[in-house]
């Protein structure tokens, strides 16, 4: 967990930060970033599904957008490189892969700053994506003539073509061979030697000499393809010197290899900048031009001409049911500065991306150009295109190519709003447009329009952000300010699976035991009943617009404990108990469907003077067990006659071990695809599975062994064991890991069948039949290596099961052997196992300490942590007001909550105007004061606003003068009371010259001092989730009548569940809150950066000058300038620990100052090592600095122990370690955090050397401007030399080396002097625990990756059980 630097401890002497001289950090990234630069469209998992692919410059994610048009994530992962360009390679006959899994799917073409040509398949074993091969086209980096920026791919899959930003590019054909390559051909266009020298004006004209502005693929007929086909290359260049565009046609003859400029086009007009190809047109493609398009007849290559213009100046009037939203350029901020300095200084590219500092805030002035497009999918006789404009309107054009010549339709607008970066038209009608700078949304195609459908998350840029985790209130979120104008917003950011909160009962629910939902019938989409389990009690709720206890009617004993309950058929219900097995048909009172009688009818069956102690109930099968003596019945039902039914015993047989869990599989009657191979034993318990009138049934058991089983029962055979796995788990001291007794286990069926068991010591474990797979044939060794935490091998398990089979006959039947291929520990409490429906392939929840959401479909065990508050028990409730809710048992209270599967991000947004630019929580009022820019209104374009966390309203804002910006605020008390400190522009232009000193400017420094104000207004003032009361008004889940009648709150989707707060914050009837200004001076210089200091004084720069301020006489209405400051250059960031001082300016880096009070002088200390343009900085102790600059990297620098009074002003600080993130870290906040589980106190005999470090109070969290949030954690000098060992090897290992063939060394170490030590990479760090154990065992054997220790001893071998065990406590804390 998280918390903002208030809450650590502030005073640390230097002594007690000594430890600093030898740092050792880890990064993880819990958030990735959200902005969508690239959207591919393919046959990505299989060649029957239609994938969409999101490229995140630092990440691949792979969704679906579903029949509601709801966007899911299947799987997204880092590739340690930067993206460049992505195009689909579509599937291709010709192609025959050496694996039989990429067959009919698309490939991923990827370039990347490695100077490679990636191409990726989605491995669905693994769950990610993983590189087939790679071809090296440059050199990493690339410069302007190096090939590696644009990529297109023919549409038969034939060709691609691969360009610099000038003068060169590079063409590949497909092979027609078996093997492994995929690309047969290659050719550089100008040959390599020709490209760099100056050729005669007269050459130029038939080369490619200029700036290649876009490219496509002409295609030919598929029906006339032959091996020899040529390859024709629009490509659209933009010669040195001319004004105009012109299109070049090249075509590759592949059996000469040689490439040639076939003919030229250039028409008098508009600029042209983009080429589109005409899908299934073969020879026509759109050119796009400022203010028209034209429709090119390219079918001869040597005389291109056009055939159609089509007119893009639109008239301005639109429909009123269009959203109508203002768009202009983004003024800078800060920063406008950052333009030329980052560029001229530190050779930063000439622009931002992200428009953040730009400090141009003119109008933007529509050009009437096409900014994105797409094709509709599928459709082959009429080409219908979807295009954007620059004005933020989208319009649609149909193009027929048939015999009677050709025909082009124009629609009107079809639906207005922000300018969108990236459209995408997938199946079913729906339409992704994606922005830079706010959400996307999913739009539908209906009658000719577009409608809203959803949005598509997108967090960046984040500009600032402030950690609230107070230890009180158990809060678990950030506030960040994301977006800019006009879709700036507010954004609480939670990490987890999100969770809406529907409805919490009071607190009256002591000792319940079990919680169950069932069906009425077996065919029923929704529940019926909601059973729960006290210790001497038992009650059955009605599921529907009220829970109503209908007990009585159902047919349950209501006085005592239940064990297990279920639908046994249509209509018949089971309850089993410690005495007996009841069977029960509820009566109309009940349910609409019950019998017709006064009372429902039952039947019992009762064991011979033993006690049940566990029981399951599945399709016309009962199963339940004793212990002491320990036997196992299988239970029928028969009819007697109307309503009579007998409970009668199928089989029973004495155990040899006691039972600890019993699960019935349920049966189904679909398979699905798979495309793994089956053994005899699972193909057996398929068909059990798959046929629903047999009698045939499969039972899986844990058992006291401990062990888990698969049994099948078959009427004329009986009860036998398919197969078994042995629980046997030690530490690394060898002794055994006590409480592995199951507590739940489940038969799990994705393409494979596997087993799940939680365990009663917090564990859970994966058991699987050894296959032989594309991963394992391949990739892995064939033999089989020891199995960690396990006594025995695998070899040793069928001696070992001759004699320990469950039951006392078959013994001469040897089952087959379960091999333990995932161990991880998620608590300290026993696992429960719950599916969120009935079939195989459900997702499960996993609930021990925390609850967690089990990815069923993933490669070993993969888990997120949900949203929600530690729990005891949990049942999926399943109504037609609520289909995807889930009853969680926590603090003796059901809460009703529902899992968000539209958000793919767990952030909720609340959209205040304007470009958020700061955010501080005021503890006191617990109100968020956010400072916003570009504001449009008449009376000012910057204020300071406080905002309600629960509801997102304004409750009051202070309103800057006209023409005045805000740049920066920060909270400083005085004595008892506390202000609001705020740093202003009142100059137009940019902050920074060239040179990087400050240019003359002014700013203001305001003090605001926030305070109760009195309401006219007589009326109650409440402040509560608009969505808490929504779900109140209308949610069917209002009561719960009879038994547990109470009033139910409603639960704020702002706030945790779990929050104290979380039912609305109450002010006062007459109380508000509301800034007062109680002093302003003008500073010669823009404010840029403020922070306390000393708890009575503060800071506050203005140009390259920064003062010391105080408030003389405890009184806020004047401010004292105490001393004051300079750098060289243009300061940027302030900060303060204990009497450290730590300024970051534009180009001299971090500064180290001291103030001397009683001489009131400053003084600097320390000098940074490097030139860099810092972006913010925050001090870990006195002696260490934490830097985020804006290319990208972050270092922890530190001065040395000496005395001050001997250090020279240009001693330099040490550079401990650094870390290129390839995101600009616009933000950086001390924290509080540990990885330590709650197990490690139990497991003191396995903890990792070195595990007792204290990291509480040195945490780093950086937010980017691509919406990423990233955590820095220290560790120990042995936990990192552990990890920096494993990182290694992942880094070079086929499952877990950078995605895009970069070398993950080179990378991380970017912008940074050579052989300064690397903070650990958590995000490949982390893959670990995705592989099973074997393939966790193989990347830790295999010989390459050495790591250069930092010490010089270094280990034999990695112990896996360490890295585990550590990866882990920081998986789970992160999450």
């Amino acid at each position: 967990m998280a918390v903002s630097e208030e809450e650590c401890s502030s005073a640390k002497s230097r002594s007690s930060s000594s430890t600093s001289s030898s740092t050792y950090y880890l990064a993880k990234c819990v958030l990735r970033g959200s902005v969508v630069l690239q959207v591919l469209y393919g046959h990505i998992r299989s060649p029957s599904s239609l994938d969409v692919v999101f490229g995140k410059e630092t990440s691949i994610e792979l969704v679906v957008i579903g029949e509601d048009g709801v966007v899911q994530s299947v799987c997204e992962q880092p590739v340690f490189g930067t993206i460049k360009d992505m195009a689909i390679l579509p599937w291709n006959e010709r192609f025959r892969p050496s694996y039989t899994q990429m067959l009919g799917k698309d490939l991923l073409i990827v370039i990347s700053d490695s100077g490679k040509l990636s191409f990726l398949t989605f491995c669905n074993e693994m769950h990610r994506f993983l590189p087939v091969t790679h071809i090296q086209l440059s050199n990493p980096g690339n410069s302007r003539n190096q090939v590696g920026r644009m990529l297109a791919s023919d549409s038969s899959g034939c060709f691609i073509a691969a360009s610099a930003y000038e003068n060169r590019l590079a063409l590949f054909s497909t092979s027609v061979s078996a093997g492994s390559n995929i690309v047969d051909k290659r050719i550089t266009y100008p040959p390599d030697g020709e490209g760099d020298s100056v050729a005669p004006r007269s050459m130029q004209k038939a080369s490619i000499c200029g700036a290649i502005w876009s490219m496509c693929f002409i295609s030919k007929d598929h029906g006339h393809l032959t091996q020899d086909n040529n390859a024709v290359l629009a490509v659209l260049l933009n010669r040195k010197g001319a004004i105009l565009n012109e299109l070049l046609l090249l075509g590759w003859n592949i059996r000469e290899q040689t490439i040639h400029v076939l003919s030229q086009f250039l028409e008098d007009g508009p600029l042209a900048y983009e080429v589109v190809e005409v899908p299934q047109s073969y020879g026509f493609a759109l050119l796009f031009r400022v203010g028209d398009a034209l429709l090119m007849d390219l079918r001869d290559a040597y005389s291109p001409c056009c055939v159609y213009r089509i007119g893009l100046h639109f008239p301005p009037n639109v429909e009123q049911n269009f959203i109508e939203e203002s768009y202009r350029v983004q003024d800078a901020d800060d920063e406008g500065l950052f333009n030329v300095a980052a560029c001229a200084l530190l050779e930063l590219r000439d622009y931002d991306p992200m428009c953040i500092d730009s400090d141009d805030s003119s109008l933007n002035t529509n050009q009437n150009l096409v900014c994105s497009w797409s094709w509709e999918p599928g459709n082959n006789r009429n080409r219908r295109m979807i295009f954007g404009m620059d004005t933020g309107e989208l319009f649609m054009i149909e193009m027929n190519l048939d015999s009677d010549g050709l025909k082009v339709n124009q629609s009107a607008c079809l639906y207005k709003g922000l300018p969108y970066k990236v459209l995408l038209w997938v199946e079913g009608g729906y339409l992704a447009a994606l922005v830079e700078m706010g959400d996307g949304m999913v739009l539908k195609l209906e009658n000719g329009r577009l409608i809203y459908a959803n949005p598509i998350q997108n967090v960046a840029p984040i500009l600032d952000m402030s950690v609230v985790d107070k230890h009180d209130e158990k809060q678990d979120q950030m506030f960040a300010c994301c977006g800019m104008a006009p879709e700036g917003s507010l954004r609480i950011i939670r990490n987890g699976i999100s969770v809406e909160s529907l409805l919490r009962t009071a607190p009256i629910y002591q000792g319940i035991t079990g919680i169950w939902t069932i069906k009425m019938k077996l065919s029923d989409a929704y529940h019926s009943y909601l059973v729960l389990s006290f210790v001497e009690e038992t009650r059955v709720l009605s599921v529907g617009l009220s829970f109503i206890d209908v007990t009585d009617s159902v047919g349950f004993q209501s006085d005592i404990c239940t064990l297990a309950c279920g639908l046994l058929d249509d209509g018949l219900l089971v309850q089993i108990h410690q005495n007996a097995v009841r069977l029960c048909l509820p009566t109309k009172v009940a349910h609409s469907e019950g019998i017709e009688l006064s009372s429902p009818a039952r039947a019992s069956w009762f064991p011979d003077n033993i006690g049940i102690s566990l029981g399951a109930v599945g399709h016309n099968v009962i199963v339940v067990s004793t212990s002491n003596p320990c036997f196992l019945f299988i239970l029928g039902v028969r009819k007697v006659s109307g309503y009579d039914y007998e409970i009668y015993e199928k089989q029973y047989l004495r155990l040899q071990n006691e039972l600890s869990c019993i699960s019935i599989p349920e049966k189904h009657f679909t398979q699905k695809e798979s495309n793994f191979f089956m053994n005899s034993v699972e193909n057996s318990i398929m068909s059990t599975l798959l046929n629903g009138v047999s009698s045939d049934y499969i039972i899986v058991i844990g058992t006291h062994r401990p062990s888990v089983e698969i049994l099948s029962f078959v009427p004329s055979i009986g009860l036998r064991v398919l197969a078994s796995g042995t629980i046997s788990l030690m530490n690394i001291l060898g002794n055994a890991v006590s409480g592995c007794i199951p507590q739940d286990v489940r038969l799990v069926l994705v393409d494979r069948f596997y087993i799940l068991t939680g365990l009663r010591n917090g564990m859970l474990l994966r058991f699987e039949w050894p296959h032989s797979t594309m991963m394992n044939s391949s990739d892995m060794p064939m033999q089989s290596p020891v199995i960690p935490f396990l006594l025995t091998s695998p070899d040793s398990f069928n001696k070992e099961l001759r004699n320990t089979t469950i039951l006392e006959k078959h013994e001469d039947e040897i089952p087959s052997s379960l091999q333990l291929i995932a161990i991880r520990r998620i608590g300290i409490t026993p696992v429960f196992l719950v599916p969120l429906t009935d079939w195989l392939d459900s997702d499960i929840i996993v609930l021990s300490d925390r609850p967690w959401l089990l990815h069923s479909a993933r490669h070993g065990l993969s888990y997120t942590s949900i949203s929600f508050q530690p729990s005891t028990h949990v049942t999926p409730v399943c109504s037609a007001e609520c289909p995807n809710g889930l009853l969680f048992v926590a603090e003796s209270s059901l809460h009703l909550v529902e899992m968000v599967h539209s958000k793919r991000l767990n952030v909720q947004k609340f959209h205040l105007g304007g470009t958020p630019r700061k955010v501080l929580y005021h503890s006191e009022s617990k109100l968020l004061l956010v400072m916003r820019t570009q504001l449009i209104n008449d009376t000012c374009s910057s204020d300071i606003c406080c905002v309600d966390p629960l509801s997102g309203s304004i409750l009051s804002s202070f309103k800057l003068e006209m023409g005045e910006t805000g740049k920066s605020m920060e909270l400083v008390r005085n004595g008892n009371e506390q202000v609001l400190i705020v740093g202003t522009s009142l100059s137009s232009g940019p902050a920074i010259m060239p040179s990087g000193e400050a240019e003359s400017t002014k700013g203001r420094m305001i003090v605001l001092c926030l305070e109760h104000v009195q309401n006219s207004d007589t009326g109650s003032m409440t402040f509560c989730s608009k969505a808490g009361l929504s779900s109140l008004q209308t949610s069917p889940f209002r009561e719960i009548v009879g038994y547990a009648t109470e009033q139910l709150s409603s639960s704020s989707l702002c706030s945790s569940p779990d929050d104290a707060s979380s039912d609305g914050i109450k002010l006062e009837e007459t109380e508000a809150w509301q800034l007062r200004v109680v002093y302003s001076t003008t500073l010669p210089g823009m404010v840029l950066a403020i922070c306390p200091y000393l708890d009575r004084y503060f800071l506050a720069s203005a140009g390259n000058a920064f003062y010391v301020c105080g408030f003389p006489s405890d009184s806020f209405q004047r401010v004292k300038r105490l001393a004051v400051g300079r750098t060289r250059f243009m300061i940027t960031s302030l900060t303060a620990h204990v009497t450290r001082i730590a300024v970051g300016d534009c180009r001299d880096g971090i500064l180290f100052f001291s103030y001397q009070e009683d001489a009131k002088k400053l003084e600097q200390i320390y000098s940074d090592p490097s030139q860099r343009l810092v972006a913010d900085c925050t001090l870990l102790d006195v002696d260490t600095a934490v830097v985020s600059d804006r290319k990208g990297s972050i270092a922890i620098l530190s001065c040395s122990d000496r005395l001050e009074d001997n250090a020279s002003p240009e001693c330099n600080l040490t550079l401990n370690c650094a870390y290129y993130m390839g995101e600009i870290a616009m933000t950086l906040r001390k924290g509080s955090f540990s990885y330590k589980l709650p197990a490690d106190d139990l497991l003191r005999g396995c903890t990792v050397p070195g595990s007792d470090f204290d990291s509480s109070h040195n945490t780093i969290i950086a937010s980017t401007l691509l919406g990423s949030i990233v955590i820095f954690t220290p560790l120990s000098r042995d936990e990192y030399e552990l990890l920096e060992a494993v990182q290694a090897k992942l880094a070079v290992h086929p499952l877990t080396c950078p995605i895009l063939g970069n070398d993950h060394n080179e990378y991380r170490s970017r912008e940074n002097p050579i052989g300064v030590p690397k903070i650990l990479d958590g995000d490949i760090l982390t893959q670990f625990l995705e592989l099973t154990s074997m393939q966790q065992e193989s990347v830790l054997s295999s010989s390459v990756g050495s790591a250069k220790p930092s010490s010089k001893s270094k280990p034999v071998s990695i112990p896996i059980n360490q890295v585990v065990q550590l990866l882990e406590r920081i998986h789970y804390a992160l999450n």
